[in-house]
């Protein structure tokens, strides 16, 4: 077994060989169909024998709630809300992510770093001080990039929640106050920023077009051939 290797710092107090479980990524957009894959693959880890820990975006106990409360309000700025989403990774990688990992555990997160990064750079952020942000991450086991068309992903959220959310779409940005032709806009840029990322982080891609059955037997076997026997 290789040690847990980190972007840029090993945080404090962590020891990198102590870290015997694994870590496995699914990303891509809402509607992408990440959240149902993370359902299916943790009762199927867990049916397998495997102690499985669910993480994702805005799901610290410290500060989640006063990061929807920000969204929700649009009322703080651009780099408050950046380091907001970078506070909510960090406690989630000190208290649930490494404590999992140290005990062995299969660590399944619902988008991770690259989402936030994404969505930094596209708002112009500067992508050197958007990484340094995340220099303490963990490099994940592997990466899966749900790559999904713009028209099924309109389509699925309007079958979940007959709408679609103002961040998704960009329309803080303002490519059109229309917000359709803002959502394919701004998924264009979320993608095109991914495929640059895809070579740098490794990521596998993963056809998010076919039936979410199909999907699940894909991610299943690749994963398979990554678990502790």
């Amino acid at each position: 077994m290789s040690p847990k290797q980190f972007y840029e710092i090993v945080p404090p107090n962590v020891v990198a060989d102590a870290l015997s479980g694994k870590l496995f990524v699914i990303e891509g957009s809402d509607g992408s169909g990440r959240s149902a894959q993370i359902n299916m693959l943790t009762n199927w880890l867990e049916h397998e024998g495997y102690a499985v820990v669910n993480v994702g975006l805005k799901r610290s106990t410290l500060i989640s709630k006063q990061v929807i409360a920000a969204q929700q309000n649009k009322a703080v700025g651009p780099i408050t809300m950046r380091l907001f989403y970078a506070t909510d990774f960090m406690d989630q990688l000190e208290n649930a992510i490494i404590p999992a990992l140290r005990a062995g555990f299969i660590v399944l997160s619902d988008r991770y770093i690259y989402t936030l990064m994404a969505r930094a750079i596209v708002r112009g952020a500067d992508p050197a001080w958007v990484k340094s942000l995340y220099g303490m991450a963990i490099i994940p086991d592997a990466v899966f990039y749900m790559m999904v068309r713009p028209q099924i992903l309109i389509e699925r959220n309007f079958q979940k929640k007959a709408t679609l959310d103002y961040w998704e779409s960009g329309m803080d940005i303002g490519y059109s106050s229309d917000m359709f032709r803002s959502f394919f806009s701004y998924q264009h840029q979320i993608q095109k920023q991914f495929k640059k990322m895809q070579d740098e982080y490794g990521f596998q891609i993963i056809n998010g077009n076919r039936s979410m059955k199909t999907i699940f037997n894909d991610l299943k076997t690749r994963i398979s051939k990554l678990l502790p026997q």
